[in-house]
């Protein structure tokens, strides 16, 4: 392979990156061949730019401009930092698991409960073994440099017909600043089991730091799982996350996804309906503010005939912020009886405030039930009227037609403690813009 060596824009070779951190990430020899190999293709390609058809609204050239060395692992201070944040942003009754700067925090997570229901252990763990966790098909530069330098993550087992008594809660906590923290975990869900999944993202005093993660799930035939996932990271940080899910037949795969945080962010998310009978509900809200900028990009792949699948996304931007969402919809030829629709929403709160809507269908088959939309526009002033003139201030009568707003998202979340927990943290990013 011919590598040019590029330099970042602070004039480092970019190298330089996976050369000073190698030493430090976890694997066997072959597992280090690997990852060399995936920086090679990083290497090559660079960050993503504008002129890549699926990065065209996130061009993280311009936007991020390098990507910051790796973050050293948390010492006794950053991990006071952490307990603390856990303690604010953990949910009730669920079992957590911790990562500090992308190294697990043993101290910080409930192993003991978790492993009387679930099989667990630990990114570093596996890839002592196996490194089929790092192996990507993707020519995507960001899911190259993922598995390059990912030092930890959580590698989870649910055992055929579990019925987990409790959310396993994954909370990703930054606590140093102008550092990156590589991620990658794995959830295997069995035939037949019930389990709740949430991923948070926060920051413990943490600034202009970075985040790369990446998730493997894979549902077993007849499982019902919830996956929620709530990125609230710091003003000035970047969070890019992929997700790659592959579900089975008579499956209820029920995902929510809410961004209120960092300055550029993006979820990528391809999920593979690869049983019959299976049911997806695509679900998310992003809340943004200042010159924040949200990219949701969703690629859902009907591989079998009978399923389907449901998507609605809000956004809510104010200021200078700038919304992405690009929804595409792939029906094989041989997954007929599909049903599949797609609906996003843009609530744009200033004159300056951006949204980026674009859905897409790919239908190769013929009997199939396929549609999609987007909207985009500002708040009914009407409906503001009638507000006020009942005595409301003006953020407060906001408030309540955004909450009706973004509230259809929302209440796809079935499990009741959890989505009033995401209904606070939603009234919390209101409060904040009043």
């Amino acid at each position: 392979m011919n590598v040019a060596v590029a330099k970042t824009g602070k004039g480092r070779a970019v190298s330089d990156l996976f050369t000073s951190a190698e030493g430090r990430l976890p694997g066997s020899p072959a597992v280090t061949a690997v990852r060399r190999e995936a920086f090679e293709t990083y290497e090559r390609l660079g960050l993503p730019h504008r002129r890549i058809e699926e990065w065209k609204y996130t061009d993280l050239r311009a936007l991020v401009g390098e990507v910051l060395p790796l973050a050293a692992s948390p010492d006794a201070a950053a991990l006071k930092r952490a307990a603390d944040a856990v303690k604010v942003h953990a949910i009730d009754g669920a079992r957590k698991l911790v990562l500090v700067d992308g190294v697990f925090a043993a101290d910080l997570s409930d192993v003991k409960a978790l492993v009387a229901e679930a099989g667990f252990k630990t990114l570093r763990e596996a890839l002592d073994k196996d490194a089929g966790l790092l192996q990507t098909a993707s020519l995507d530069a960001v899911i190259a440099l993922n598995a390059a330098m990912a030092t930890d993550g959580v590698v989870l087992s649910i055992a055929d017909g579990a019925k987990l008594s409790a959310p396993i809660q994954i909370i990703h906590i930054a606590t140093a600043g102008s550092v990156s923290a590589f991620t990658r975990s794995q959830i295997v869900i069995g035939k037949g089991a019930r389990a709740t999944i949430v991923e948070t993202f926060v920051a413990a005093d943490a600034k202009a730091y970075q985040v790369n993660d990446a998730v493997l799930v894979s549902v077993g035939d007849d499982a019902d799982v919830a996956h929620i996932r709530l990125m609230d990271d710091a003003p000035d940080a970047v969070n890019i996350t992929s997700h790659f899910v592959t579900i089975g037949a008579n499956v209820k795969y029920n995902f929510f996804n809410m961004t209120t945080g960092a300055a550029v962010s993006r979820l990528q998310g391809f999920i593979t309906l690869a049983g019959e009978g299976s049911e997806l509900s695509a679900n998310g809200v992003n809340l943004l503010q200042k010159t924040e900028h949200g990219d949701t990009t969703l690629v859902v792949d009907h591989a079998v005939p009978n399923c389907v699948s449901r998507e609605i996304f809000r956004a809510v931007i104010d200021d200078r912020g700038h919304s992405v969402f690009q929804g595409r919809i792939i029906v094989r030829p041989d997954a007929q009886k599909t049903d599949g629709k797609m609906m996003t929403r843009a609530l744009l709160l200033s004159d300056e405030a951006e949204a980026d809507n674009k859905p897409e269908l790919e239908i190769f088959a013929d009997d199939v039930s396929c549609g999609h939309g987007a909207t985009a526009g500002a708040l009914d002033d009407n409906l503001l009227f009638y507000l006020k003139a009942r005595g409301l201030p003006e953020k407060q009568a906001q408030a309540l037609l955004i909450q009706a707003f973004v509230g259809e998202a929302i209440e796809q979340i079935a499990d009741e403690p959890l989505r009033e927990h995401v209904i606070g943290i939603a009234e919390r990013w209101l409060e904040r813009r009043s």
